[in-house]
């Protein structure tokens, strides 16, 4: 006989003839968890995301808009030799623990246990390996930013996708800065972003932090930029892009002084400001969507152009600052 168990139940059964309520033992909320085929499981604790979600989503009280998912399992692993990210990961493998999350011994281990995966290694170098287990397992995956350190691998990965049949989500939070909520994308004429744009050098430069800047710049601008050009200095990058239909977006990511997000949209009835950065809060809510329904709220195609933007300017970095096509990078990028 499990006396522990025995005695939380008995006093879960006091308190709840006191305050006239009905308490739920965190063993059958999970219970009911498995049954409704709402378990989340998380691939990589090396990032802070991974216990914003956990918090979010494990709450005593979660929000009703999760809809009852809960993560249930995590995989710790996660970068390697990224030390910032590796050193994060004894820590946050306690704090899981302590919201009912149980460590898988690997990705296999992890699928037995979950229905839909947050993939949330910090390093965009392993997704592609990470992801494809999950893809073949038939499980709708959310990758965290980057999608991955390099366009090829983009590109594979959503290849991956289209093979096995499952549609994946992609996105950084910042696609939900505040100050655009209610945009007519339709009248925007141009946009000015920025974001820290610190670097790491195991990924291209803007793929590692500066993508924060150039999804909130996608975000208002949409598809459709033919060629980028990029400034570049020891603190700061300034790329300019032009869209097929002559509108101008830049990115400008720091390097020094106070970091922060936000920007300017310019629209045919003013301009609004972009900030501040509005938290996980609304990202999680449409990955819950899309956990339940299968729809994605980034296209691939968008998905695939932030990347491309992102590649090329760094081959226009290469070149002493040189305007790049976009088309002749993805071309590029589906050859090698």
């Amino acid at each position: 006989m499990d006396l522990n168990l025995n005695r939380r139940k008995f006093l879960s059964g006091a308190i709840a003839g006191t305050l006239g309520i009905a308490l739920l033992d965190p063993s059958e909320s999970f219970s009911a968890v498995k049954e409704s085929g709402k378990r989340v499981g998380i691939i990589g604790l090396d990032t802070s995301h991974s216990i914003a979600f956990t918090k979010l989503l494990n709450a005593s009280e979660p929000s009703p808009k999760y809809k009852g998912y809960k993560i249930v399992a995590a995989y710790p692993y996660g970068s390697k030799d990224i030390e910032t990210s590796a050193s994060r990961i004894p820590g946050y493998i306690e704090e899981v623990k302590k919201l009912n999350v149980k460590i898988a011994d690997s990705i296999a281990d992890l699928l037995k246990q979950v229905d839909v995966v947050l993939l949330e290694t910090n390093d965009g170098r392993l997704h592609l390996e990470q992801v494809v287990p999950v893809l073949k397992a038939g499980k709708r995956v959310f990758i965290d930013k980057p999608i991955a350190a390099s366009l090829k691998d983009t590109l594979a990965i959503f290849e991956a996708s289209k093979k096995y049949k499952v549609p994946i989500f992609s996105a950084s939070s910042l696609r939900y800065i505040k100050g655009i909520e209610g945009l007519d994308k339709s009248k925007v004429v141009g946009a000015d972003a920025y974001s820290p744009a610190s670097l790491e050098k195991t990924h291209p430069d803007l793929f590692w932090y500066g993508i924060h800047g150039v999804e909130t710049l996608y975000t208002v601008m949409g598809t459709g930029c033919k060629e980028v050009t990029r400034v570049h200095t020891d603190g700061t990058d300034i790329v300019v892009g032009v869209w097929e239909d002559g509108r101008v977006g830049t990115f400008r990511g720091t390097r020094t002084g106070k970091h922060n997000y936000g920007g300017t949209v310019y629209t045919t009835d003013g301009n609004r400001t972009m900030g501040p950065y509005g938290g996980y809060d609304p990202l999680l809510e449409d990955i819950i969507e899309y956990f339940e329904t299968g729809k994605v709220p980034v296209t691939p195609e968008e998905t695939i152009e932030i990347f491309t933007f992102m590649e090329a300017a760094d081959e226009s970095k290469r070149q002493g600052g040189k305007a790049v096509r976009l088309a002749d990078v993805l071309a590029k990028a589906k050859k090698s």
